[in-house]
């Protein structure tokens, strides 16, 4: 069960890494290479940067989640 947990650690760090990278910086991202500078009209992210967002937190959220599972395990050993 732990070698589960540490699998799943280290594929959900790979994902945050490469979520993290995609996300608009100074220069730009992902969601100006899928359709230039289109904003909405409440002046928030394009709808691609939006759902990156999203994406990235529940990724976030999963690797916490593991995290803390696999602490609690191996505090039991």
């Amino acid at each position: 069960m732990v070698l589960g947990f540490e699998i799943a650690l280290i594929v959900l760090s790979v994902l945050m890494i490469m979520l993290v990278l995609l996300h608009k910086g100074k220069g730009g991202g992902l969601s100006d290479m899928f359709g230039g500078g289109a904003m909405s009209t409440g002046g928030g992210s394009a709808v691609a940067e939006r759902n990156l967002d999203r994406i990235t937190i529940v990724i976030g959220l999963a690797w916490f989640a593991c995290i803390i599972v696999l602490g609690l395990l191996l505090k039991g050993n």
